[in-house]
């Protein structure tokens, strides 16, 4: 009897210490860091769903997050290391058991935050995740970003209000035209009228090209480097990712953009963060921009595909079969990438209904068509024509909207020339040919928009 009670005492410890009498523990499997002004973001990844509870604890500014029948790792340990001092919102991370079978993070935090904390399922590559969102309280507005960069001088050169409007508020107006007409002209008025000269608001160097001549106002253009943190976008054969290649591209672009007298540019993400599809949207028309061009590298699942394209969007269905699976596979993207499904904006989701209302899906034909016609300079057209589909990212009602995919990154050649510095310029030049010629033939409504806060 006491031999069989040894026995079962023995297998019941044998069980206790033995990974299947163990509790349940989970591992975390990777830990990912974005910081970026917009927000931050800290990703938890495990093969199991995550047991958590959070608080937010003010004097001093912490985010407390303990992980319940998780296992103190090395990959957890390693968390506090990816925090650098250039981060907007964390000062530090702290990371340790807290009692038996709970592993606590201490965010360290550089002011008030509104956190949103989420999981999300298993897509793609990535197992379960927890995701801690590390918003500001008062969240980046773009358009006062956008206002912050644009002196009174260069509005007015470009037609726009400065944020502080003038007492006289046709003197900007009279010193456009005075900087508009040809210097025999300013001449002969200076000679012939008694009134003091206005002051010279044009830029020294910047002279109005016969393609600027009829725009009276600074033109808007958001750019939309496509996927970006959690989401890679396609991975080439040399895994190059999709989402460095549209950043590269896209800052290129708003450089080339930023340089013109009379256009302006503003992107949807200036750094390797996740921005959700219907935020893309909302940033430009927070802007109130008068054209949105998405950037994407194209891959599909024959390596041989290649060439350059432009999509629009589509009201009654895709152009192509191939349109259509990549339509869908870039609408994937906030699967991927990550959204917090709690918070929806109604207002935005209204907004999407109707198309059908407005001429922007005709204007986005147009600047297709005339960005398109730059790129077979370049490169290779994948198609001869603008094709269509419904892509979510083009969905603003009021507001022009083009995908350019630059090349497939999924044909080994087209990958190589997508990580090349010069064929990055060359496609950017291009699309901003392609915007000149748009705006040439159709010039923006006089009125501002860029002053507009409401």
């Amino acid at each position: 009897m006491r031999r069989r009670f040894i026995g079962s005492a023995g297998a019941s410890l044998l069980l206790l210490v033995s990974p299947l009498g163990r509790a349940a523990q989970s591992s975390v499997l990777a830990v990912r860091v974005w910081p970026a002004k917009d927000y931050t973001r800290i990703t938890l990844e495990s093969r199991d769903s995550l047991n958590f509870t959070h608080q937010l604890v003010h004097k001093p500014e912490r985010l407390v997050v303990d992980l319940e029948g998780v296992e103190l790792n090395e990959v957890l340990q390693s968390l506090p290391t990816k925090i650098t001092g250039q981060d907007p919102y964390i000062q530090l991370i702290r990371a340790g058991r807290n009692r038996p079978g709970v592993v606590r993070l201490v965010i360290e935090l550089k002011a008030e935050i509104s956190p949103q904390v989420f999981t999300l399922k298993p897509v793609g590559e990535y197992g379960h995740r927890l995701v801690l969102d590390l918003y500001p309280t008062e969240p980046v507005d773009p358009l006062l970003a956008l206002l912050e960069k644009i002196t009174p001088e260069e509005a007015v050169v470009g037609g726009a209000q400065p944020p502080q409007r003038p007492e006289k508020p046709e003197e900007p107006r009279k010193a456009v035209e005075v900087a508009r007409k040809p210097p025999e002209q300013l001449q002969k008025r200076e000679a012939t009228s008694t009134e003091p000269p206005p002051q010279q608001a044009a830029r020294p160097t910047a002279k109005p090209t016969e393609e600027d001549a009829g725009v009276s106002r600074l033109i808007t253009i958001t750019i939309d480097p496509g996927h970006g943190g959690e989401d890679p976008g396609a991975v080439g054969a040399a895994g190059s990712y999709e989402k460095h290649v549209t950043l590269s591209v896209g800052k290129r672009l708003k450089a080339k953009i930023d340089a013109e007298p009379n256009m302006r540019a503003m992107l949807t993400r200036d750094a390797d963060y996740f921005v959700p599809l219907q935020q893309r949207v909302a940033k430009a028309r927070r802007v109130q921009a008068d054209l949105f061009v998405s950037i994407h590298a194209d891959a599909f699942i024959s390596p041989t595909a290649r060439g350059s394209s432009v999509f629009v969007l589509s009201e009654k269905g895709a152009s192509s079969t191939a349109a259509r699976w990549l339509a869908q596979k870039e609408n994937a993207a906030d699967l991927i990438g990550g959204v917090n499904i709690g918070v929806k904006d109604d207002h935005l989701a209204r907004t999407l209904l109707d198309l059908s209302q407005t001429a922007a899906l005709n204007d986005s034909m147009k600047v297709g068509k005339a960005v398109l016609g730059e790129l077979g300079g370049i490169n290779r057209l994948h198609k001869g024509e603008v094709e269509q589909a419904s892509f979510a990212v083009l969905k603003a009602p009021d507001i022009p909207s083009i995908l350019v995919e630059t090349a497939f990154i999924s044909n080994p050649d087209e990958e190589a020339k997508l990580n090349d510095e010069a064929y990055q310029d060359r496609m950017a030049e291009a699309i901003l040919r392609g915007l000149r010629r748009y705006f040439a033939k159709n010039p923006p409504m006089a009125k501002s928009k860029l002053a507009r806060l409401d």
